[in-house]
């Protein structure tokens, strides 16, 4: 069974940082993509961070350059760290993976952790 805790949310203001970290468990880590979404009020979800089994980095344009994803593949974590934080980022953020069995596909969510960008 596939878990994922994040931690590390909370309130900042603009202009600062916050770093938040997923620890997975049920999967073989090091052989997995690993990405970290986000959820505003009333919109869809959609993909911050996207760190490859390679060390390989993608993301969103809104975040590129403010954002760094990383991973410990020792640990079975990966994190975000969060630079110059704007008030649209404030969301709740998840940590998510794609697991696979006998070809079956599924996606994995952490419970999510909230992130409040105010002054």
């Amino acid at each position: 069974q596939v878990q994922l805790v994040e931690s590390g949310g909370g309130l900042v203001q603009p202009g600062g940082s916050l770093r938040l970290s997923c620890a997975a468990s049920g999967i073989i880590f090091r052989l997995h993509v690993m990405d970290w979404y986000r959820q505003a009020p009333g919109k869809q979800r959609e993909l911050v961070a996207t760190i490859t089994q390679g060390g390989n980095t993608d993301y969103a344009d809104s975040v590129k350059g403010r954002f760094t994803i990383s991973r410990d593949n020792a640990k079975n974590t990966v994190s975000l760290q969060m630079n110059s934080l704007k008030p649209e980022d404030t969301a709740v953020y998840y940590c998510h993976v794609v697991s696979s069995f006998l070809r079956q596909k599924t996606d994995n969510w952490g419970q999510g952790t909230q992130v409040t960008v105010s002054s």
